[in-house]
């Protein structure tokens, strides 16, 4: 890897535990709307943008009146309530930032969801202090896989995406950041943990806690 400047996170799923609640909202949302779709169909669209997400399913199960912002924004006030409410940091979150503040660091987050979903998840979590660049992906052209998200979160770090590495609990977001030329970590859910497909990130950690040691191992 080389000279390590700056970790940049994924949000969802990586620093924070909404990947059900995106799920449980976007099932109920598809399901009032008519599609009988189910949770374990909903995991295809993890890491896709909000409004990619409704266009996934309209484009597979068309349905009368179509809106795509509306039902997009269904969906998030949803996962807002949701966060207030019980929102909860993945294991080892402040561990993870704590030490890359400590070891001058810099810190970056470059997100699929919206203003809203961040700054929900910001205040829930207590760390938007930590972060010095914060980028999301909700007005770009293209939405993770494309990496542009990744690349303008480096620009606003001002270092160079070979020196920044990303950390990412989806597949798409892993594309995005190999695409963005970053080293990658990927932190699957542990039921997914042990797919084939995690091979497109450089490693794979379990948790944010385990993040310390190896990024030692990298500077011993």
């Amino acid at each position: 890897m080389p000279k390590l400047q700056a970790v940049i996170f994924d949000m969802d799923g990586v620093l924070i535990d909404s990947e059900p609640f995106w799920q449980m909202a976007e099932y109920d949302v598809m399901n009032r709307l008519g599609l009988n779709i189910t949770l374990s169909q909903i995991a295809e669209t993890t890491g896709l943008r909000i409004d990619q997400v409704v266009e996934y399913w309209y484009a597979r199960f068309p349905w009368p009146n179509y809106d795509n912002a509306m039902t997009a924004q269904a969906i998030v006030e949803q996962v807002v309530n949701h966060i207030n409410e019980s929102g909860k940091p993945m294991l080892g979150v402040y561990t993870a930032l704590d030490y890359c503040l400590e070891h001058g660091i810099k810190v970056g987050l470059a997100t699929s969801s919206s203003t809203t979903i961040i700054n929900a998840v910001l205040n829930k979590l207590g760390i938007r202090h930590y972060f010095h660049a914060i980028q999301s992906a909700e007005k770009l052209t293209y939405g993770k896989p494309h990496p542009e998200v990744y690349l303008n979160c480096a620009h606003a770090l001002a270092v160079n995406p070979t020196h920044c590495l990303a950390i990412e609990d989806s597949f798409n977001g892993l594309i995005a950041a190999r695409a963005a030329n970053m080293h990658t970590i990927a932190i699957p859910e542990p039921h997914l943990a042990n797919l084939s497909k995690w091979v497109i990130g450089h490693h794979q950690l379990s948790n944010l806690a385990q993040l310390p040691e190896f990024l030692d191992s990298f500077s011993s």
